[in-house]
């Protein structure tokens, strides 16, 4: 399903959406929009898995792999 929105966009950015248009980039604005919306979208969430997995100690998730710590949650041993 498709929505229309409005945004209010720099008078030299609407040029830049209109040269890839014409350029034949994109088929009109809207698709160029919405692959950029989407672009923007998988580099966030590229970015929030990196700081995530910058939150892990190293050293502790080594030493529960080593000491098993984990084998027998689920499903049940």
């Amino acid at each position: 399903m498709v929505q229309k929105i409005a945004v209010t966009l720099e008078k030299e950015t609407v040029a830049e959406l209109d040269r890839w248009v014409r350029e034949g980039k994109y088929s009109n604005r809207s698709r160029a929009l919405q692959s950029a919306v989407n672009l923007l979208a998988e580099r966030e969430k590229r970015q929030r898995l990196s700081r995530e997995l910058a939150k892990l100690d190293r050293r502790e998730e080594q030493r529960m792999a080593d000491e098993g710590f984990g084998a027998c949650f689920w499903p049940p041993c």
